[in-house]
């Protein structure tokens, strides 16, 4: 599996750590950084990571920051992604199980790194169970296509799954 991962500042220590675990579990890594402890704006790393896996560069991706909320939030504009803040085993397999969750938010601060190193194994070792949970997901592919196609005109009404809207806000 193609895993995009990245951090902001605070989650710059744990993501080599993960990176490394990824690739001892046979995954190719795509590492969007941050590459220093210096200050870096979180929603500019999610949009990257999130774009690789909308994109379908990356498979699932993988992101840090001190409460993996913001991440989350931001990684979440990106049309076609499911991003999930976890905390614990269950909340991971479940977001896979039935959510089928493509981007993973984690906090650097809040979590420690055997607690991380747990989540991310069980999150991708999990599958989709699909059945009554795809119907689900599909609503709300549903939700996101008619709200693209209304911020998107130039865009085809139905976008294909994973599609990202390009337009960019004009300035007056």
């Amino acid at each position: 599996m193609r895993i995009a991962i990245g951090s902001d500042h605070r989650g710059h220590n744990i993501r080599p750590k993960i990176v490394s675990l990824l690739k001892n579990m046979g995954h190719e890594v795509i590492d969007v950084g941050t590459f220093s402890q210096s200050p870096v704006d979180y929603p500019d790393i999610a949009e990257a990571v999130a774009r690789k896996v909308s994109s379908g560069e990356a498979d699932r991706g993988i992101l840090f920051c001190g409460t993996g909320l913001g991440m989350c939030i931001a990684a979440n504009k990106v049309p076609g992604i499911r991003a999930v803040p976890c905390h614990d085993d269950l909340t991971a397999e479940m977001s896979r199980r039935h959510n089928d969750a493509n981007v993973l938010c984690l906090s650097a601060d809040l979590l420690g790194e055997r607690v991380i190193t747990r989540i991310v194994e069980v999150w991708l070792n999990t599958p989709f169970e699909g059945g009554r949970h795809a119907r689900r997901v599909e609503k709300i592919a549903s939700i996101e296509q008619e709200l693209n196609a209304r911020c998107c005109p130039s865009e085809p009404k139905t976008l294909p799954p994973g599609s990202s809207c390009d337009a960019k806000p004009q300035k007056d």
